[in-house]
């Protein structure tokens, strides 16, 4: 076994990857990325290689304690001679883990390398991240909340944060990157089957970091293409607002049903008097919205805390527009 273990490092062979399961197991979800089986072969030869050596530890503490328990009060009482070294057992236990501990050195810096380096031509997508959505941006500037991705191809995003530390995931993928404030993080993937699967935040950022939830639509080629057209047509009218409303991750915070989130409820917001922790009430018209979005600090409803990030740079005018027009239907 050592020697197999030499034999595949010193060739430089990467040991076959099974085929990728069908459906979700025990430990792992379905696995549909180029990288994901390395991972979770990796996962397995260490997982399989603790719980052998487990097993053999236990086995030999169970067997000595019963060889050598004391069989009368007598007995225990007598000394007898032992022996407080033996060289040949020493070295036994600490070379043989240590090909082990190559091994998976070998093959983890591996696959890290793999899992760090996205090929020539990747497509990248922008990720944001802010509490407590996600914002996806296309090379064409199309804006989404969900991320869209081209089956069978490279796929590297390039990830920020405007406010704390978030983290995507993406399960299905086996990769997870944090979003750092000030700086560009990155991953690759390349998805080899369409469907839609999920992606989370893992970084803790506070109230709604549990509802900070998206997911990556993989589609073919050509699906993606029409995708990327209609993404970046903003159609000014109520059901135009209602698309900027889920895609711009405004159900985050804002239902639409009048119960209060993190921040208060869109339904029956148009026309009301709104009233602040400072400052005289006034009217949620399209002047006061419109600068809620872009500069929210400015005015804190009563109640709830001043927990949204500005939008400013995120949302055309034309989208706002478009959210305006559908809050005017929420009454």
């Amino acid at each position: 076994m050592n020697q197999l273990f030499l034999n595949l490092i010193a060739a430089g062979l990467q040991p076959a990857v099974p085929p990728f399961p069908e459906r979700d197991s025990f430990w792992m979800p379905r696995a549909v990325s180029t990288s994901a089986g390395h991972v979770d072969w990796l996962y397995y030869f260490i997982y399989w290689t603790s719980a052998a050596v487990t097993v053999a530890v236990v086995a030999a503490m169970v067997y000595f304690v019963v060889k050598f328990r004391a069989k009368s009060r007598s007995a225990n009482e007598q000394p007898t001679a032992t022996s407080d070294h033996n060289t040949t057992l020493e070295i036994t236990w600490s070379v043989l883990p240590m090909f082990f501990m190559v091994a998976f050195f070998y093959f983890g810096f591996k696959g890290y390398l793999e899992l760090r380096t996205p090929p020539q031509g990747a497509q990248e997508v922008h990720v944001q991240g802010q509490k407590w959505s996600w914002s996806f941006t296309h090379k064409n500037g199309c804006q989404d909340n969900v991320l869209h991705v081209p089956v069978n191809k490279p796929v590297r995003l390039i990830i920020s944060s405007v406010d704390v530390l978030h983290s995507v995931w993406i399960p299905n993928f086996r990769v997870k990157m944090d979003a750092v404030p000030g700086r560009y993080t990155d991953l690759w993937f390349e998805a080899t089957e369409p469907g839609e699967f999920p992606l989370e935040c893992t970084e803790y950022c506070g109230t709604s970091h549990s509802d900070m939830l998206s997911k990556v639509v993989v589609q073919s080629q050509s699906e993606y293409d029409s995708y990327l057209d209609e993404c970046t047509k903003v159609d000014i009218t109520a059901e135009g607002g209602q698309k900027v409303y889920e895609k711009k991750g405004c159900a985050t915070c804002h239902t639409v049903d009048g119960s209060p989130k993190v921040g208060p409820s869109f339904k029956g917001l148009w026309g009301s008097e709104r009233s602040f922790a400072s400052g005289s009430p006034v009217t949620a018209d399209e002047n006061y919205i419109k600068e809620s979005i872009l500069e929210p600090q400015a005015k804190i409803v009563t109640g709830f805390p001043p927990s949204m990030p500005t939008y400013k740079g995120q949302v055309s005018d034309d989208e706002i527009t478009a959210l305006i027009e559908y809050l005017k239907t929420l009454k």
